[in-house]
């Protein structure tokens, strides 16, 4: 696979119908996509072979519709404003803490506005991706109201087709979960699949750490770090956080933005009278390219090997999605010097020139705590060696990490109807035929 540039059109076509539709879930209420939430597997199409449940749908499978599908995926993806920051810390006052990767925010929690996923999706008409981790705001958002043609179109033309063909994964095990070879990413579904970079979010929380005055320790070999000692005047040098510990910290900061982004797109579902779920039952390395299977490429990234790992280990899809890492970067001490960029440098969120949400927004970003070349000595010394150590970055944990994939289709209600007791829908799932098409 290849990057292109976007060729989807800059607007969608809304029909008088579409817009009565959208003005519809706008305002559905929040309670009820809460209260009403349920994964809705069984698509037009589907079948379920075996079992009590056994059925075939008598319809052939739907395909969502270019606004179904960019509604879903702007609100799984979406940039919403400027991101606030960390607005104060006693260590750090009277400086700005510095602890954000992105100045914008998205419509989904980011641990301290790190920011380090994005975001790959695919279905019958292939396979895209979907950058918004360093989109600027471009669509007001005024009282949690957009105006909905520019808010689409800020997500459409962000597409990047990779691929003319929906991404293939054998219908077995170890490639899908066996309780999901009935269903998952099947035809007419919309995957999306959201991928964050633990590269670079170790190196934000390396940072985090090294500016709250601590170090990190070998616990894995039970030594310091070479070097470390010239940093003990660091107001916590004797009591240092160990590496799995925040390597396991980064792991799950990142599971956490990733499985709240595909939360917003499965309850947008009920409200769009749409079936399926939020869910982890497709083998990670399958789709990131990494099952060693022949003719089963996924996305296509670049893997690493080492007999010192248990598993291969994707770290990006060259010229599309490079993490701060090896090969992507020549050394780690590129990448620091990467991150840094990305931190304080133009569009960043401590540079004075990016425009902010507050009414001195340039005073703000420039009054963040700056890293000083001692500092930034530190981050390099630490994670200069924990990819000489483990042969990658980070070293106990992936490089990549997927944790939720969002799959959205059309609801088979026939199913529900003769299988399910009644309230298996919503309201919103009976009328959508009527209200959508």
């Amino acid at each position: 696979m290849s990057g292109e540039a976007p060729d989807v059109a800059s607007h969608l076509k809304i029909s008088p119908q579409e817009r009565t539709a959208l003005e519809s879930v706008a305002s559905f209420p929040l309670l009820a996509g809460i209260y009403g939430r349920r994964s809705r597997r069984f698509p037009v199409g589907g079948e379920i072979p075996a079992g009590p449940l056994a059925w075939k749908s008598p319809q052939d499978p739907q395909p969502l519709s270019d606004l179904e599908r960019a509604l879903i995926l702007s609100t799984v993806t979406g940039v919403t404003g400027w991101h606030h920051g960390i607005v104060h810390h006693p260590g750090y006052a009277p400086a700005f803490p510095n602890y954000s990767g992105s100045a914008s925010g998205r419509t989904f929690p980011s641990a301290a506005g790190f920011h380090t996923s994005q975001f790959f999706f695919t279905d019958d008409s292939g396979v895209y991706y979907l950058p918004t981790r360093d989109a600027a705001p471009n669509v007001p958002v005024v009282d949690g109201e957009v105006d909905l043609d520019e808010w689409l179109a800020a997500t459409t033309t962000r597409y990047q087709k990779l691929s003319d063909d929906r991404v293939y994964l054998p219908r077995e095990e170890p490639f899908l979960e066996g309780h999901n070879t009935w269903i998952a990413n099947a035809p007419g579904s919309l995957l999306v699949i959201p991928v964050a970079d633990l590269a670079q979010h170790l190196l934000a929380n390396l940072a985090f750490f090294a500016q709250n005055g601590y170090v990190i320790y070998d616990d894995v070999h039970g030594r310091a770090i070479p070097g470390i000692q010239q940093f003990s005047h660091l107001r916590h040098f004797d009591t240092p956080m160990s590496l799995t510990f925040v390597e396991q910290y980064t792991l799950a900061e990142a599971s956490a933005e990733l499985m709240t982004a595909t939360y917003n797109g499965h309850l947008l579902l009920g409200a769009m009278g749409l079936g399926g779920w939020s869910f982890d039952g497709i083998d990670r390395l399958s789709i990131l390219g990494a099952s060693g299977a022949e003719g089963v490429p996924g996305l296509g990234f670049s893997v690493q090997h080492d007999d010192r790992w248990a598993m291969p280990n994707p770290t990006g899809l060259p010229g599309v999605f490079e993490t701060f890492s090896r090969p992507h970067f020549p050394d780690v001490a590129a990448a620091v010097l990467g991150f840094v960029d990305r931190k304080f440098g133009p569009g960043g969120p401590f540079h004075p020139d990016t425009p902010g949400p507050w009414t001195e927004s340039a005073a703000v970003r420039a009054s963040a705590a700056p890293y000083d070349n001692k500092f930034i000595e530190l981050l390099t010394l630490e994670a200069t060696y924990i990819d000489e150590t483990f042969g990658k970055f980070p070293g106990t944990v992936p490089t990549v990490q997927i944790m939720n994939y969002l799959q959205a289709q059309h609801l088979d209600t026939q199913f529900y109807d003769a299988k399910f007791a009644p309230g298996a829908y919503l309201t919103t799932h009976a009328n959508h035929q009527r209200d959508w098409h």
